[in-house]
């Protein structure tokens, strides 16, 4: 019994376990209740963590999955909607446009209402989207489908920023990063999902009737799917634990309303140079990626004629490869902490995956493509949680929510300029052009995350309230209380 409290004491800091409000949710306790004034507040995790996170991403992913089922079949949707593929490219670009008015005020939102009421505007906007979206399946209705797509593309911005927030508000110093990944997995699944469905439910036929079936069947799946996930967001989701799973979290919820000025945070976060940086250098590899998703289908057809139904399956490569990429990653930071350079290597490797893409699409085998997108995929894709974690180091004690919102911003605005950008090139140069366009701003990425300064803030605040409850401690052992009298008073 005494080797077991020995190691919990190394693993979690000394403490004592309180009466938990839910003992059949509770998992484990730690900490120092708050009745001494020089002790660290008491914390707890829950069993229901793992509930809310896979919550979270299941709406994400319904999310995600809504922003790429057009541009994975934009050939078909141009002949079903006679538009300009320009104009598809929008339903794609739509998303990354509304993000950038509307996250500051949306992050204000979250900071002030908190997690449930930005869960349920998401689904609720979501949920509406996609059953216009269901109203909108004949040739004329172009303008419908965009309205639809327009709401979950509102949807996407009470969404994309609530990983890091999610994982710091319910998870452990140890697993923060995981819940982070996992979060992100969501909407990575979301994009695989799409990738692969749409080719397989809506067959590039010449019959208008027969096209338009097959869209009604596909938008009234997503919106099946989308109503159930509402639902169980209104029954299931909750706010915040009743005590706080870290110390760098208790004192995040020590600070008092009227003591928080959103403004205030949003101009110190704009003078926190690392982050700046981070900021730019997120934004450029993100918005590579969004590029590269969206006109994915034109890369493709472009090469391989007639194969709309594995550029779908690229596409799901790409995505199911970063899905491992940022599991992997999450766990990896959980262990060694290794912020930057992990995520300095996650870069590096990013950009030698683009270059092998660029220069092995044209060779006429596809196999060679479905490799080298799933290695471009694993690490391009594997960054976005660690580009999450990393900004909430460097950031700490500002609100998670904020920190995401502008490296968010960042690439929905980098996504726009690129995939026009490239769009274009292609047009005019062809596929190579593009991708070496988009590799030259990666290698600006990689050379601007190098001269990021590793100032991890979250984990400082985490192992100072460690080192000032056992140095408590150890006054009070070297001043002559006994160890039980120490048990009594609640302080081990």
């Amino acid at each position: 019994m005494g080797d077991r409290r020995a190691q919990d004491v190394k693993e979690n800091g000394p403490h004592l376990a309180p009466t938990a409000p839910n003992p059949a949710e509770q998992v484990e306790c730690s900490g120092i209740p708050n009745g001494d004034s020089g002790s660290a507040p008491t914390t707890s995790l829950y069993k229901k963590r793992w509930a809310i996170v896979f919550l979270f991403s299941s709406y994400s992913l319904s999310n995600a999955y809504q922003w790429i089922q057009y541009g994975i079949i934009s050939n078909i949707i141009v002949k079903f909607y006679t538009v300009e593929a320009f104009a598809v490219d929008w339903l794609s670009m739509i998303y990354m446009l509304t993000y950038i008015p509307f996250i500051f005020p949306v992050t204000w939102l979250l900071d002030k209402k908190g997690l449930r009421v930005t869960a349920l505007v998401a689904n609720a906007l979501n949920c509406a989207g996609t059953w216009i979206k269901v109203a909108s399946a004949k040739p004329e209705l172009f303008w419908v489908t965009m309205v639809g797509q327009l709401l979950s593309s509102l949807a996407q911005v009470f969404i994309l920023g609530m990983p890091a927030r999610l994982a710091s508000v319910w998870f452990g110093a140890d697993e923060v990063s995981t819940a982070c990944s996992i979060g992100v997995f969501g909407n990575q699944m979301g994009i695989a999902i799409g990738f692969l469905v749409p080719p397989i439910l809506v067959p590039n036929v010449d019959d208008v009737t027969e096209l338009a079936y097959h869209i009604r069947i596909m938008f009234y799946i997503s919106a099946g799917v989308a109503t159930f996930i509402f639902v169980l967001v209104l029954i299931v989701f909750q706010e915040r634990p009743e005590l706080p799973p870290t110390q760098a979290q208790a004192q995040a919820r020590s600070i008092q309303p009227d003591e928080y000025s959103y403004m205030a945070s949003i101009l110190r976060l704009l003078r926190n140079k690392p982050f700046m940086l981070l900021v730019v250098s997120y934004g450029l590899n993100v918005g590579c990626f969004y590029a590269i998703s969206t006109l994915l289908n034109r890369m493709i057809i472009e090469h391989y004629p007639g194969e709309e139904v594995n550029a779908g399956r690229i596409g799901l490569t790409i995505v199911i490869a970063g899905m491992a990429g940022s599991l992997i990653c999450g766990i990896w930071l959980d262990k060694t902490k290794t912020y930057k350079q992990t995520t300095l290597v996650v870069y590096v490797l990013s950009l030698v995956g683009m270059l092998v893409y660029a220069f092995t699409l044209n060779l006429g085998h596809l196999w060679v493509v479905f490799v080298t997108a799933g290695v471009l995929g694993f690490f391009m894709t594997g960054y976005l949680p660690l580009g999450f974690e990393f900004a909430v180091e460097l950031t700490y004690p500002e609100s998670e929510g904020t920190s995401s919102g502008l490296l968010n911003c960042s690439a929905q605005i980098f996504g726009i300029i690129f995939t026009i950008a490239q769009g274009k090139i292609i047009d005019k140069w062809g596929t190579l052009a593009g991708n070496i366009f988009l590799c030259i701003f990666l290698l600006i990425g990689t050379a601007m995350t190098g001269l990021i300064k590793s100032d991890l803030r979250r984990q400082k605040a985490n192992q100072q309230t460690e080192v000032q409850t056992v140095s408590k401690i150890r006054a009070d052992l070297e001043g002559g209380v006994s160890p039980p009298e120490i048990l009594k008073e609640g302080k081990l």
